[in-house]
């Protein structure tokens, strides 16, 4: 494949690349606070990570464990303050021995940061999925 290259737009003028970036939790239980407070804690570790701003995120796609179903993560992002950011929430695929009570995110965002200057968030049990990522 010729130009294979990274997608690009343009924004006040300077060339800015659009990175997927991931993170995942571990939730205490399924109570509503408990997904809200997981979310709120995900989506702020991976903005300060970062080094990014609201405006920055292009979307934002969370899944939940099967476990996990007393509320949307993306309330807790809206609640945040990110009320003009494409949010969905899905179910994580049920497979067997997974980790329990897990939230993920796959967040888009315009970043001038590399691939490899990206920080990837995972936080508490969720740590153990990816051990290859500094934390």
């Amino acid at each position: 494949m010729e130009g294979l290259d990274v997608p690009w737009f343009r924004l006040k003028g300077a060339r800015v690349a659009v990175r997927a970036l991931r993170g995942a939790i571990q939730i205490s239980g399924n109570e509503r606070q408990a997904i809200l407070d997981g979310t709120s804690t995900l989506v702020q570790a991976l903005l300060e990570r970062n080094n990014l701003r609201s405006e920055d995120i292009i979307s934002i796609v969370f899944t939940a464990t099967p476990d996990l179903t007393a509320e949307f993560p993306a309330y807790a992002a809206r609640q945040l303050g990110l009320t003009d950011v494409p949010l969905l929430c899905a179910v994580e695929i049920d497979v067997p021995q997974a980790m329990p009570r897990v939230l993920r995110l796959l967040a888009h965002v315009s970043t001038d940061l590399t691939r490899a200057d990206l920080r990837h968030v995972y936080l508490g049990g969720a740590a153990a999925l990816r051990t290859d990522l500094p934390q």
